[in-house]
C-alpha cells in the first residue's frame, strides 16, 4: 500500500466533485484528502486526490477517473519531483503558563499566530503533510480546541506542465 497523489483537470461546472467522488465511493477507495480550485483557465478545474492503495487499486482509480465525461487531463505526482503543500488551522487553549511554550513551538515550525484571545491562540501552518503531522503531535501536551486541515494541493516542479 502507497500513498498516491494525483493531479486531474476537469470541466469546471457544477457536478463534477460529486462524479468523481462517488467513483471512489463505488469502488471501496478512500480519499485521505481531496483539494479542488478553479485553473488559471476559468473553465478547468484542477483536483488533487490522495490516496491510498496498491498499483492495482491505483491503476483502477486512473483508468475509471479517465472515463468520467468532464475528465480532460491526469498525471500522478511524484512526491520526489514536486511541491506537495497543506494549510492547518489550529487553535489551541492558552494561559499565561503555557503561553511561552506554544509561541516557541511556533517559532520552530514557523507558524503564523494569527489570532490571540484571552484563553486561545490560533495558528496558521503551511507546509508538506508530514510538517503538519510533526506539528500536531508536539501539540498534544497541550489543550487543543479547534483544528482544520485542507487537502493536499501539488505542482510538479519544473517546466513541466499539464495541459488538456
Amino acid at each position: 500500500m502507497k500513498k498516491t497523489y494525483l493531479s486531474v483537470l476537469v470541466d469546471n461546472h457544477e457536478g463534477v466533485l460529486t462524479r468523481l467522488s462517488s467513483l471512489f465511493c463505488q469502488r471501496g477507495f478512500n480519499i485521505d484528502s481531496l483539494s479542488v480550485a478553479a485553473t488559471n483557465d476559468e473553465t478547468l478545474s484542477r483536483v488533487t486526490i490522495a490516496t491510498t492503495g496498491d498499483e492495482e487499486e491505483i491503476n483502477q482509480i486512473i483508468n475509471q477517473t479517465k472515463k468520467l465525461y468532464e475528465y480532460e487531463g491526469m498525471f500522478e505526482i511524484d512526491p520526489n519531483d514536486s511541491l506537495i503543500r497543506e494549510l492547518l488551522l489550529v487553535k489551541v487553549a492558552a494561559d499565561e503558563k503555557n503561553r511561552s511554550g506554544l509561541l516557541e513551538l511556533s517559532t520552530i515550525y514557523k507558524a503564523k499566530i494569527i489570532d490571540i484571545s484571552v484563553g486561545s491562540i490560533v495558528f496558521e501552518l503551511t507546509g508538506k503533510p508530514a510538517k503538519l503531522d510533526s506539528y500536531i503531535e508536539n501539540l498534544e501536551p497541550y489543550t487543543i480546541l479547534e483544528m482544520c486541515r485542507t487537502g493536499a494541493t501539488a505542482l510538479q516542479r519544473g517546466d513541466v506542465k499539464m495541459t488538456k
